[in-house]
């Protein structure tokens, strides 16, 4: 299953799970009607700030919302990946593993052009982001304190506040995400 098609299913899944209808929906995440219904039909591939949005106002996992079967064991190969694409595909995001209520976490490999750029939405209360960069420098701002990370650097921080990927470097950064979800 392509990541649209994951995506449609399960945005539709989830909001049907909550009872919620689509003028519902749209009130709780801030995302139109419109690009709802196109987004659960698989018209449109929404952007990770949609996709933020969406799952936020849904209280679910990001990866929720992009996740396809899971089996026991699991190789993902480079690729087989799909990106999901932001600051005109200078910033691509690979979701890697989908959120688990048994573990609570997602993770991503995150690849950051010269000069990209992610602003991202809060996640839920107490979740908690860690990175490791693998290649290039990354500039990651944490409710406007800012931290240089090189090659071989990691960081862990509250994710449910503003923070910001940039690359300012004059490579491409790589680098390995995982978010825990807190059970409050």
């Amino acid at each position: 299953m392509d990541i649209t098609s994951a995506i449609a299913a399960n945005t539709k899944r989830i909001r049907e799970q909550k009872k919620l209808t689509l003028d519902t929906a749209a009130s709780v995440t801030g995302v139109s009607r419109s690009m709802l219904a196109q987004i659960e039909k698989g018209e449109v591939n929404p952007t990770i700030s949609v996709l933020w949005k969406i799952a936020n106002g849904y209280k679910v996992s990001f990866t929720s919302l992009v996740e396809t079967q899971a089996d026991m064991v699991s190789i993902i190969r480079q690729t087989d990946m799909q990106p999901l694409k932001e600051d005109e595909d200078r910033y691509l995001n690979y979701p890697i593993f989908p959120f688990d209520e048994q573990k609570l976490f997602e993770t991503y490999r995150i690849v950051i052009d010269i000069g990209g750029f992610l602003s991202a939405q809060p996640h839920l209360k107490g979740a908690l982001e860690y990175i490791t960069v693998f290649a290039g420098q990354a500039e990651i701002t944490v409710a406007g304190e800012q931290f240089q990370l090189s090659k071989g650097d990691s960081i862990r921080f509250a994710a449910d506040v503003p923070h910001t990927y940039h690359n300012p470097g004059t490579e491409v950064v790589e680098l390995s995400m995982l978010i825990y979800y807190c059970k409050l």
